[in-house]
């Protein structure tokens, strides 16, 4: 539950204190004393849209700091960890979580979550754990499908949940089915081209069938033939110095001479080098065969080599061109070997999802009828403890029917929920989306929040004017069950009918003061006489009225013996 909330520079409100705690708290205060910007202030700790209009005239910035009290445990507490924040331990399994937002002039907002800046996002994730807030706004939104559907599956609890869950596991097993299906069929005859491009494409480099690296070596290949006559002239010329065919000295016959020179002295410093000659001789008589071998292959290559190496480069060259590398031509063979595999199982893969959808689709049946019972089962029941809640809020003819009838599939179900209102004995039901007034809407809404609570409760219910176009009796009736609801719940309901204040069991007054160039608001706690003074005022217009203070002690009594 909210513990306290802190306004500063928020609308007209220079900065206020609104002390809250558990039960009923009513908030009244003359028009445009400020009162919707308690809602307004709220909204902003609940991370809704920050509006800068929103900054009191002159003011830098406006803050609104809240404190609740929440479980050391569950979602609440686990979120506000993740966001790094912590709580403040007050014992008995609860702690306090101190929240802020701040919105400049510029437009600019900043949050804070447990003592830790935070994006707004998480405060509105928090809020679906902590708050249901009705306005004049939401009293339009029932009139909406879809509001009215999350109303009933609220009410439906644990047994609707789960069909929902089930329902949507086998919608998203049949949605993702169909999706692929539906591509494969309609893009059959796109596929079916890439198959024979790719196809081709295939069989052609298959035909050049290219090795790693084939286009390096073949060009240092091609060098080699092309300049064959300067490399036959060079390595001739070195094989005929190392090892000459003619009577000419080489340097096989010039190490070997030294060598046994050096032998013959018999010194054995002299022995060693003559070891090394030797070696330089083994050495260059080698590299005289190898240069024997290269002039051989020179020989043999000639320039038939040569047009082969171009004709077998020019075909590397066009699948270089297509493919923008060798080594990606040669990727290819495998990836679209494995992609042509791929489109050419369309056939067998369209049948064998064809038979998976069927599958998928009666499962998604069998679930979508077992949501479909729950749902009707929990419209029964809801209708009629919301027509019995109606009865009491001075609408003692009205009667209630929730519908359910078959709908378009989608991620909800199957199903179309139309809540029904017959105002009065001998009316045919009309959705309330046509046929229910203002007055009758927030009654509505409250008796739908009554019922729902009791199987789906909520921390805090905030009303902003609830009680628009309603009156007498029937408001006397609204502020009885705004006690009751409170009786499981925090309820905070800004109101301007004494009928709805009465039965709260603390009220603020949003008061207002003006110098005569600026007009400032602040929140004050009322009892005793001022609280009567309030009562009459709301009640008359005049908070000193003899008559209208002996009527605010007579509501005021009421309230008192309904709590």
């Amino acid at each position: 539950m909210i513990e306290e909330m802190r306004l500063r520079d928020l609308g007209v409100i220079a900065e206020a204190v609104l002390p809250i705690g558990p039960g009923f708290t009513a908030i009244t205060g003359e028009t445009g004393a400020g009162k919707t910007m308690v809602v307004t202030g709220l909204g902003l700790l609940l991370g809704q849209r920050a509006d800068s209009g929103a900054v009191r005239s002159g003011a830098e910035q406006a803050a609104v700091e809240g404190v609740w009290i929440v479980r050391d445990e569950g979602p609440v507490a686990d979120r506000v960890r993740e966001a790094g924040g912590e709580l403040e331990p007050i014992g008995n399994g609860r702690g306090e979580l101190y929240v802020a937002r701040t919105l400049t002039s510029e437009g600019r907002s900043r949050a804070s979550v447990g003592g830790r800046a935070a994006p707004a996002g998480v405060l509105a994730e928090l809020a679906t754990e902590l708050v249901v807030v009705h306005g004049q706004s939401d009293q339009l939104r029932l009139r909406s499908a879809a509001a009215q559907r999350e109303a009933l599956d609220r009410f439906g609890g644990v047994a609707v949940r789960e069909a929902l869950r089930e329902y949507r596991t086998a919608y998203e097993t049949w949605r993702g089915i169909d999706h692929e299906l539906r591509s494969l069929t309609e893009e059959r005859d796109t596929r079916a081209a890439e198959a024979e491009r790719l196809r081709a494409t295939i069989a052609e480099i298959e035909d050049v069938a290219p090795e790693p690296g084939e286009d390096a070596a073949l060009h240092a290949r091609a060098e080699r033939l092309g300049n064959a006559e300067e490399l036959r002239v060079a390595a001739a010329a070195a094989r005929e110095a190392l090892s000459s065919e003619e009577d000419s000295p080489d340097v096989s016959a010039l190490l070997g001479e030294s060598r046994r020179l050096l032998e013959r002295a018999g010194d054995p410093a002299l022995q060693t080098l003559a070891e090394q000659l030797a070696e330089l001789g083994y050495r260059a008589a080698d590299i005289a065969v190898e240069l024997s071998g290269y002039l051989a292959d020179l020989d043999e290559s000639g320039p038939h080599e040569l047009a082969a190496v171009e004709d077998r480069r020019a075909q590397l060259g066009v699948l270089v061109r297509t493919h923008g590398s060798l080594d990606a031509a040669i990727a290819l063979l495998e990836t679209g070997s494995a992609r042509l595999a791929e489109l050419d199982d369309d056939d067998d893969r369209i049948e064998r999802l064809t038979g998976e959808r069927e599958a998928a689709a009666s499962v998604l049946d069998d679930r979508a009828a077992a949501l479909t019972g729950a749902r009707t089962e929990a419209a029964a029941r809801l209708a009629s403890a919301v027509t019995d809640e109606l009865h009491a809020l001075a609408m003692p003819d009205a009667r209630l029917e929730v519908d359910v009838t078959p709908g378009g599939a989608g991620l909800h179900g199957r199903d179309d929920i139309a809540v029904l209102l017959a105002p009065h004995s001998g009316a045919e039901p009309r959705p309330v989306a046509r046929g229910a007034s203002g007055g009758e809407l927030s009654r509505v809404m409250l008796a739908i929040e009554v019922v729902i609570a009791a199987t789906d409760p909520v921390p805090t219910f905030v009303f902003d004017e609830v009680d628009a176009g309603i009156g007498g009796a029937a408001a006397i009736e609204v502020g009885r069950r705004l006690a009751r609801l409170a009786q499981a719940s925090q309820v905070i309901a800004v109101t301007h009918l004494a009928q709805v204040a009465a039965f709260a069991t603390n009220h603020l007054s949003v008061q207002k003061q003006s110098d005569g160039s600026v007009t400032a608001s602040s929140v004050r706690r009322l009892e005793g006489a001022e609280r009567e003074a309030e009562m009459a005022r709301l009640l008359s217009g005049l908070s000193d009225s003899d008559a209208a203070l002996t009527h605010a002690r007579e509501l005021l009594s009421l309230g008192t013996a309904a709590g």
